[in-house]
């Protein structure tokens, strides 16, 4: 494969350079450069509000959700045109943090199930940034179950009624809108009686609740609902086709995490070649060095896997279970590369102050924030199993409720 710009590839690339130089937020450069796995604190500015500017910005210049075609807010380009401008973008992509869950999983699934109506009203708006989405899908029984999910919804009318809870809800808590999954009919199997919507956050009965987190930060939320009344006109889908409709999420969620997911090699590259030791610089040691070399061969990796999966949405295909490989390897890569910096640190590595650790106490942040990664989009466990059955035609687990109606789960005992 020839990875040269194409003569019009060159020139689109040439126009975006262009604008992000005459228009970047430059005062934040210097922060967002050494922020990693996409955690930003701004020092002089909130990070939602400065994003909501620059997703502005970007969407009056047609610079937002560039894939998403021109009626919904974005400008039609092509997966190799969008990889270009995330490469000229830099950084400042980082600034579109608050709005990455409502592009590049929320979007797309109202795009492919709702009706026109609220795709025009809704998605220009997502794109933006003058609306931010979030995805409520996990629960505290369910674990990475996503389809032993409790939270119900009754349907009364024109309306449905929806009681329960969601957890490690990323952005609830300045989000406008959620794509929220159900349970409609607990007398079928598990995947087969649920049904998807989306609500106003805002909405009577929603109760958001921020998590605290290892690394200081409140980025995940418990969501309860008591009676919230959401319109049958906010279904998307089919009356217990929420299953399918969900799989359109969490693929675009895994090709998104697995894409844009800052692995920290460049920082543990640039640490390494600088971090004096005992017996000298830690990149002239040749176990250094060989850890280098296999997260080089990865980073790359990650990278053409990305680029395979654009190669697919280009054809008009969903995004399938390879994107389950990107997110495994680099949910793992970000922790290993953390243990291992604050490993050649020694005692130091426990100093997570950043006035008092070295690199500003950026390894550790990732060490500490780095378990959610491997949760979030589905565990370790759940990749491996759907690489297993769906990517390498293994025979797939036993699953003693696959055909089980739901309310006759046991739920306790053994």
């Amino acid at each position: 494969m020839n990875f040269d710009d194409t003569p019009q590839e060159a020139a689109f690339r040439a126009e975006a350079r262009k604008w992000v130089e005459a228009n970047a937020p430059k005062e934040y450069e210097a922060e967002l450069s050494q922020a990693s796995l996409g955690r930003i604190t701004l020092k002089k500015g909130d990070m939602v509000e400065v994003g909501k500017a620059w997703q502005k910005k970007k969407a009056d210049a047609g610079w937002a959700c560039l894939s998403w075609p021109k009626e919904y807010g974005g400008r039609g380009a092509t997966p190799i045109e969008k990889v270009i401008w995330q490469q000229e973008e830099g950084v400042y992509g980082k600034l579109t943090q608050p709005f990455q869950i409502g592009e590049g999983m929320c979007g797309p699934t109202v795009m492919a199930f709702g009706n026109e109506d609220d795709k025009r009203r809704r998605l220009p708006k997502l794109a933006s940034g003058e609306e931010i989405w979030c995805q409520l899908f996990s629960e505290p029984a369910g674990g990475s179950d996503v389809a032993g999910l409790r939270t119900r919804a009754e349907r009364d009318g024109d309306d449905w009624i929806v009681n329960g809870q969601k957890i490690w809800t990323s952005g609830a808590h300045y989000a406008d809108w959620g794509l929220l999954i159900t349970r409609t009919d607990p007398n079928v199997p598990k995947h087969k009686g649920l049904t998807m919507f989306f609500l106003d956050m805002k909405s009577k009965g929603v109760e958001v609740k921020p998590i605290k987190q290892a690394n200081g930060m409140q980025e995940f939320n418990e969501v309860y609902f008591t009676d919230v009344r959401i319109p049958d006109s906010q279904r998307l889908g089919n009356v217990g086709d929420g299953w399918n409709v969900s799989l359109t999420t969490l693929m675009n969620e895994r090709m998104s995490i697995g894409s844009r997911l800052a692995t920290g090699f460049p920082e543990i590259f640039a640490f390494c070649s600088e971090l004096m030791t005992d017996d000298g610089l830690a990149i002239d040691d040749s176990a250094v060095r060989s850890k280098l070399a296999d997260w080089a061969v990865k980073s790359s990796g990650l990278k053409y896997t990305a680029y395979r999966s654009l190669s697919a949405l280009s054809r008009g295909e969903r995004p399938g279970p390879e994107n389950s490989i990107g997110k495994l390897v680099a949910g793992t890569m970000v922790q290993d590369i953390a243990a291992f910096a604050m490993d050649l640190q020694g005692a130091a590595g426990v100093i997570t102050d950043p006035a008092a650790a070295d690199a500003a106490g950026r390894f550790q942040a990732m060490w500490l924030g780095s378990p959610g990664m491997r949760i979030a989009g589905g565990t370790d466990e759940i990749l491996r199993n759907i690489i297993a059955e769906r990517v390498l035609g293994l025979p797939g687990d036993i699953r003693v409720d696959k055909d089980v109606p739901f309310n006759k789960i046991p739920t306790k005992g053994r």
